[in-house]
């Protein structure tokens, strides 16, 4: 073989390697709340992969919705490029993390309401953060205890690895724990569609999840879920690594939900805007 041909051999293998590459596709690792990605984050990924294919770059993302704990966990072990979390890391995580060498931070992406829903049907029209209290405690189980109407109520919680179940027990219940007979769910989801079709049923569910049919929302104290001065407002958060170069696709990622582009997106499912 001539040095001729040699040299298009290697030109060719050295095309076919940049083909490749720029074919290839990036993924993203995403793991924890319900609340962020059960719809936000979906929604953001996928306008984000439209944006990053006009620019001739594939991204695919991985994204588990299995709460907020999982999340914190998820950076911690390393399993998730990008965790989400609805409440902060707690003491006991932050110190796991650092025994690891991990530097756990959190980035809000956007604010939220835990809203408290009840059946279309109950004419209920407000409640304090002391009846709260007194349902999701247990210590009233009959909504004669807070209103005119007589019934037994069915509480409707997050199951215990979720950031709003802690974030709602420490604001909302004044860290009391839940009454025994209130039940849990998986998701935002579950509590609504369990309210909808439960005349007695109260539950909480982020500010994304209130349009849902056979519902309504009640406000907090005399405030709306997406009022300034609402009780049970929250941050919600992205979790990295600090410690540890994330990958530039990511990076770009968390840019552009906190972009504008991205914060219309978090303010079309209803969330709030960080801005």
């Amino acid at each position: 073989m001539n040095k001729t041909s040699i040299l298009r051999g290697l030109t060719a293998a050295v095309a076919l390697a940049f083909a490749s590459q720029a074919s290839a596709t990036e993924t993203i690792v995403i793991k924890g709340s319900d609340t962020l990605g059960a719809k936000m984050v979906p929604q953001i990924a996928e306008a984000f992969k439209a944006k990053m294919a006009k620019q001739g770059v594939e991204v695919a993302f991985e994204i588990a919705a299995e709460g907020s704990s999982t999340g914190v966990a998820s950076v911690i072990d390393g399993t998730a490029e990008v965790g989400m979390s609805s409440r902060d890391p707690k003491d006991k995580e932050v110190a796991k993390a650092k025994a690891k060498g991990v530097d756990m931070k959190t980035i809000t992406v956007a604010k939220d309401g835990i809203a408290i829903i009840v059946n279309e049907s109950n004419p209920i029209d407000s409640i304090s953060i002391e009846e709260i209290e007194l349902i999701f405690s247990g210590d009233v189980t009959d909504w004669s205890g807070i209103t005119a109407q007589t019934g037994a109520i069915s509480a409707y919680t997050r199951n215990t690895s979720s950031g709003t179940y802690a974030v709602f027990q420490k604001m909302g219940m004044n860290s009391r724990d839940y009454g025994a007979d209130t039940q849990k769910m998986a998701g935002n989801e579950q509590i609504a569609a369990e309210v909808a079709k439960n005349p007695n049923g109260i539950g909480y569910v982020g500010l994304a999840y209130i349009n849902t049919p056979g519902v309504k929302v009640i406000p907090v104290n005399g405030s709306a879920p997406d009022s300034a001065d609402y009780p049970l407002a929250r941050p919600l958060y992205y979790l990295i690594n600090k410690g540890e170069a994330l990958s530039s696709v990511a990076n770009d990622f968390i840019g552009f939900s906190m972009s504008p582009e991205g914060q219309a997106i978090v303010n079309r499912v209803h969330f709030l805007s960080i801005y």
